[in-house]
């Protein structure tokens, strides 16, 4: 049995303790929606923790898998905004691998989709600086300067401190140009 916790945005509290996660209730019901949710979430977790940490080769698999999985998830039962958070998901972790094509393929697809909608400050942030990864690892000089400078003033227009702590643990993983 999975003890209660209480839920918070962006972290769950458990007695004594804050964690920079939301784990899902597990489903007590056959509902198939239920199960995508849950998986959809427990696998973005695990990858988002694994992608701010130093890694093995197969931690790097595994958070390789546990992206596209909760994307698969995602896509099953998912809104749009879902969709879009799990391909930046994707694009972040294609770029910490190395995969560039692939990388830019969903950063473009996610940065579009974001700079089109209503995003909060912390998301316009993520956008920027997943961007400019991504365009650092595809050596697009000049489009990996211009995200980068613009994850950079996101991040310092991020009203809440732990939501910027956040943001700053991917964003520290962006070489600079």
């Amino acid at each position: 049995m999975v003890p209660a916790v209480t839920r918070t945005y962006g972290r769950i509290r458990d007695p004594g303790v804050i964690l920079n996660i939301v784990m899902p209730d597990m489903p007590e019901t056959n509902d198939p929606e239920s199960w995508h949710r849950y998986f959809a979430m427990e696998y973005n977790n695990r990858a988002w923790d694994l992608s701010v940490r130093a890694r093995t080769a197969g931690e790097d698999l595994e958070m390789l898998d546990a992206a596209h999985a909760s994307a698969l998830h995602w896509n099953a039962i998912g809104t749009e905004l879902n969709r879009m958070r799990a391909m930046m998901l994707l694009a972040e972790v294609h770029a910490l691998l190395g995969l560039a094509e692939s990388a830019t393929a969903y950063a473009e697809q996610m940065r579009s989709y974001f700079l089109e909608h209503d995003t909060p400050d912390w998301e316009i942030a993520f956008t920027h600086a997943i961007h400019a990864h991504a365009a650092c690892v595809a050596g697009d000089i000049a489009i990996h300067r211009d995200s980068h400078s613009k994850a950079l003033l996101a991040l310092g227009a991020i009203a809440d401190d732990e939501d910027r702590r956040i943001v700053q643990q991917t964003f520290d993983q962006v070489p600079p140009p």
